[in-house]
């Protein structure tokens, strides 16, 4: 089950998770924390949610609404030892099933793009974004998901 770890953010664990989804510099991990200490309060609606094993947090997922049935994942990381377990599948089924979005996007690079096409999202290339980085738009539509799936 997802729960709320925004309040948890100061603890170095979360932040370590964090990181893992961040870009690995400083700044973008303060960033990222300053994102959701202030956003789960603010205009975005920034929402951190954890997943839990053994009391420790294993998982995160970062999202945001773009639109009244549209979500942006922002972030989502699994602890390097609890990888290709289904955690980070089972973190986005679960935020489909809090939040019932009609659709979910993410945008992301060639290193996390297989596991989002392996999690039945729809991969576009943004092209070069940044110098030597290609970026990838996905989405996944709720609608097209069986139920039993």
């Amino acid at each position: 089950m997802l729960i709320d770890i925004h309040a948890r953010l100061d603890e170095e664990a979360i932040q370590e998770l964090l990181g893992w989804a961040v870009f690995p510099e400083p700044e973008h991990l303060e960033r990222a924390i300053s994102l959701y200490k202030n956003g789960a309060t603010g205009e975005g609606g920034h929402k951190l949610l954890g997943y839990e094993s053994e009391n420790e947090v294993i998982g995160l997922i970062g999202y945001h609404y773009v639109n009244s049935d549209t979500i942006e994942i922002d972030h989502i990381a699994v602890t390097p030892s609890d990888r290709n377990k289904g955690y980070g599948r089972g973190l986005i089924l679960e935020l489909l099933e809090l939040e019932k979005p009609s659709v979910l996007i993410a945008e992301t690079d060639d290193s996390a793009v297989d596991f989002y096409r392996s999690s039945r999202f729809t991969v576009e290339s943004l092209g070069e974004k940044y110098p030597g980085t290609e970026r990838y738009k996905c989405t996944y539509y709720a609608d097209d998901e069986d139920e039993d799936a």
